[in-house]
């Protein structure tokens, strides 16, 4: 797995290599706003996973995950805080995005 000094080199090196989806996380699922396409738990495998710590305040931290899906046939990308859920979401979601934490 490749190593990256920011979240943007990260970004945009999955952009190239086919993550063009950009996901968001909803109570069961997670949803490319873009095309409407949602993928529930079972049906996305987390290819990889970088964690980012901001520059100035160890506090501003985020997560990249590199998801695909071959029921769908898409690569995609989630950023996120670190814990940082939407309190809807579903155990089996945060279940398995959480292993990464």
């Amino acid at each position: 797995m490749k190593s990256y000094e920011t979240l943007s080199e990260a970004v945009n090196d999955l952009i190239k290599r086919g993550y063009t989806h950009n996901f968001n996380v909803k109570s069961d699922c997670l949803e490319c706003v873009e095309n409407g396409i949602r993928i529930h738990p079972n049906d996305f495998k987390i290819d990889e996973v970088h964690r980012f710590e901001g520059p100035t305040d160890p506090g501003d931290e985020n997560i990249l995950f590199a998801l695909s899906s071959s029921k769908q046939n898409l690569k995609g990308i989630l950023i996120n805080a670190f814990g940082a859920y939407s309190d809807a979401a579903s155990e089996e979601l945060i279940a398995k995005l959480g292993r990464h934490y």
